[in-house]
C-alpha cells in the first residue's frame, strides 16, 4: 500500500507533465504546420509574357511580392479588381496562368504573396499576412485603371483567412471564399490544442457575419481536408450569400468561372 501511495502521485504528475509538454509542442509548431512557406518556384519569367507587372509591398510584416495581371479587355476607364490569396502550400507563381478567363471578361487580378513565402521577406502569421493584404489593396486602388468601388477579395483555403482579414480593414465590394474554413480553431481540436492557444485564429465565420456585401462560397463536394460543413456554415452566417458546389475534393477543383462571372454580373461588378 505504501508503494501505491507513492506511485499514484508520481503517475499523475507524469501524466500532467506529458500533457503540458504536448500542448507546448503544438503551440510551438503550429505555425510550421499552418504556413509551410514554399520557396520560390522559378522567378517571374512568365509574368511579362502575360502582360503582368511585378510590385513590391513594404508593410509592417516585411516586404511582399505581388503580381498585377491587367484586364485583357477593359470594360471602362476604371475596371474591377480581384485580390487573390492562395492556399498555405502554394505561391503566386502557381497561379500566374489560372486567371485568363476573368481577365478576358474585364477583370484585373492582383496575386499577393505572404510574408516568408517565395521571394518575400518576413515571417507568416495572421497579422503579417493581413498587413501584406492591406498594403496590396492600398497600392492597387491608387492606380488609375482600378475602380476602388469594385474590388473583390478571393481566397482559396488558407487564403480565405487572408481575404477575410483584409475585409476587416478595407472596404470590399464582394467576397469569394473557395474551399476555406470557418476558423483555424475549428481544426485545432483535432490535434488536442485548445482554441485559446491558437496563435492565428483566422475567424472567417465572424467576419462573414459582419460583412455587408455579397459572398460567393465555392467548395468541393468531396473535400476531406476542409469538410463541406464549413462551406454550409459560412453560407448560413452571411447576410447575402450564394453557395456553389464543385465535383471535386480540395486541391483538384476546376476553376468555377461560370459561377464567378454570374456572381460578379449579378452584383453590378461587371459593366
Amino acid at each position: 500500500m505504501a508503494f501505491l501511495r507513492w506511485l499514484l502521485p508520481l503517475a499523475v504528475t507524469a501524466f500532467v507533465l506529458a500533457g503540458l509538454g504536448w500542448l507546448a509542442f503544438l503551440f510551438a509548431v503550429q505555425r510550421t504546420v499552418l504556413f509551410p512557406a514554399p520557396l520560390a518556384a522559378g522567378g517571374d519569367a512568365g509574368l511579362a509574357r502575360v502582360g503582368g507587372e511585378r510590385l513590391w509591398l513594404d508593410h509592417a510584416g516585411g516586404r511582399s511580392e505581388a503580381w498585377l495581371l491587367p484586364a485583357a479587355r477593359p470594360l471602362a476607364e476604371r475596371g474591377p479588381l480581384v485580390v487573390f490569396a492562395h492556399g498555405n502550400g502554394e505561391l503566386i507563381d502557381h497561379w500566374l496562368h489560372e486567371f485568363e478567363a476573368p481577365r478576358h471578361f474585364g477583370v484585373s487580378v492582383l496575386l499577393v504573396e505572404y510574408p516568408g513565402y517565395g521571394r518575400s521577406s518576413g515571417a507568416p502569421s495572421q497579422a503579417s499576412i493581413a498587413s501584406a493584404m492591406v498594403a496590396a489593396y492600398d497600392l492597387a486602388v491608387a492606380r488609375p485603371e482600378i475602380d476602388a468601388r469594385r474590388v473583390v477579395g478571393w481566397g482559396r483555403s488558407l487564403g480565405g483567412g487572408a481575404v477575410c482579414a483584409l475585409a476587416e480593414e478595407r472596404a470590399l465590394a464582394a467576397l469569394v471564399l473557395e474551399s476555406t474554413f470557418t476558423s483555424v480553431r475549428s481544426f485545432a481540436r483535432r490535434f488536442g490544442l485548445p482554441g485559446f492557444l491558437v496563435r492565428d485564429p483566422f475567424d472567417n465565420l465572424g467576419v462573414v457575419r459582419d460583412f455587408a456585401g455579397p459572398l460567393l462560397v465555392v467548395h468541393g463536394e468531396h473535400d476531406d481536408l476542409i469538410p463541406p460543413a464549413h462551406a454550409r456554415e459560412l453560407h448560413a452566417a452571411a447576410r447575402r450569400a450564394s453557395l456553389h458546389w464543385l465535383p471535386c475534393g480540395h486541391n483538384d477543383c476546376p476553376r468555377p468561372w461560370p459561377a464567378v462571372r454570374e456572381f460578379l454580373a449579378a452584383h453590378g461588378l461587371l459593366r
